[in-house]
């Protein structure tokens, strides 16, 4: 019996048109037979991300920023609505590299702080539209000088932009994650983090918090930074979007996010 079900956000939950009604209820059918959700997503732990994860599990653990930030949700009065449960932040030298790189390579860039901070540099449309879509401004700022360590960087890059270059050349002490979400079609999301913190290695820390084995997890997912979880889960589902290399990787391949296929992977694990 899976106990704790792990879902991916952008083409899992989250279509070009947001959350297909028809999940909402196959979460509330498997909720009522004491199975656990906790959201794993490469976005922040603000704006539409939170409000998932409150529909998804107001109380709980949920990973963002890729697994370098995990947030305990709570309802206590006397609680912050959501507080830090474990946070990596990025090596500071290799972040400045990091940062550094992409500015030679002219490549707009996101940072994230361990404080929930969002900043970017230079005025991008594809940075003005992301933060569109993920419901939170951010702040203009030089990424070198931040009050507050890193914990994620991210550049966007579509077309022809160099991203080759980039990961080519990704300091020691960092690893990439390459995601893509339905509202922003054509563009690659290039996610740093430190290395070894990944959504698997966020995943296993929740999983413990809750005193479960993977092996009683499931994590539903299409992207290539799901692949780790899909594989390490004793139930990995892949959406019908998700690239023939994530779909290799899991044990069910079920439809499109537009197709409910969310809310078919949520019935098969009642059985």
């Amino acid at each position: 019996m899976v106990r704790l079900v792990f879902v991916d956000v952008d083409g899992t939950l989250v279509g070009r048109e947001g959350v297909p009604p028809c999940v909402w209820p196959e979460v509330e059918a498997l909720k009522a037979l004491g199975v656990r959700f906790a959201l794993v997503t490469g976005r922040p732990g603000r704006g539409e991300a939170l409000l998932l994860a409150r529909r998804l599990a107001p109380t709980g653990l949920h990973v963002y920023e890729s697994g370098a930030v995990v947030l305990a949700l709570e309802e206590d009065p006397h609680e912050p609505p959501a507080r830090p449960f474990h946070v990596e932040a990025l090596p500071e030298e290799a972040a400045r590299e990091a940062v550094r790189l992409a500015r030679r390579l002219a490549l707009p860039l996101e940072g994230y702080t361990a404080d929930g901070g969002f900043f970017v540099e230079g005025d991008s449309p594809l940075l003005e539209a992301h933060q569109r879509l993920l419901g939170v401004e951010a702040e203009g700022a030089d990424l070198l000088r931040l009050s507050s360590p890193l914990v994620r960087l991210q550049v966007l890059a579509e077309g022809e932009a160099p991203v080759e270059r980039l990961l080519e050349a990704l300091p020691p002490g960092l690893q990439a994650h390459v995601a893509e979400s339905p509202k922003m079609p054509g563009v690659r999301f290039v996610s740093l983090t430190k290395e070894g913190v990944s959504k698997l290695s966020a995943a296993r820390l929740v999983a413990e918090a809750y005193g479960l084995p993977l092996s009683e997890c499931a994590m539903v997912g299409d992207g290539e930074n799901d692949l780790e979880l899909l594989r390490a889960v004793g139930v990995g589902i892949a959406m019908g979007n998700a690239p023939p290399s994530v779909k290799r990787a899991a044990q069910r391949v079920v439809a499109p996010v537009e197709a409910c296929g969310l809310a078919e992977a949520l019935r098969l694990l009642r059985g």
